[in-house]
């Protein structure tokens, strides 16, 4: 069984910033997934951005050159830095971990919420 815990949600104002964590615990293999996905209200939960632990990174359009996703294999954390928000960021994001051998976990969600 694995845990995610996310932190750093919040209110900021259109431009600002914000980011996000995730610290993974439990029965972790490699390789896997850690990444963030977000849904708005009235819709479908969206991908944000992912991180392999290879290294390979895949950001939706919406969020390129705004977004940037790292993590640390060791501790098994990702985080998600965001800058430039803007009200259409609005929305809970989750953080996801899935493998092949671990599984496919998903944290409690954080809202996010950006202020025109």
């Amino acid at each position: 069984q694995v845990q995610l815990v996310e932190s750093g949600g919040g209110l900021v104002q259109a431009g600002g910033s914000l980011r996000l964590s995730c610290a993974a615990s439990g029965r972790i293999v490699s390789p896997n997934v850690m990444g963030w996905y977000r849904q708005a209200p009235g819709k479908q939960r969206e991908l944000a951005a992912t991180m392999h632990s290879y290294g390979n990174i895949n950001y939706a359009d919406s969020v390129k050159g705004r977004f940037t996703i790292s993590r640390d294999n060791a501790k098994n954390t990702v985080a998600l830095q965001m800058n430039s928000l803007k009200p259409e960021d609005t929305a809970v994001y989750y953080c996801r971990l899935f493998g092949v051998i671990t599984g496919d976990y998903w944290g409690q969600g954080t809202q996010v919420t950006v202020s025109s």
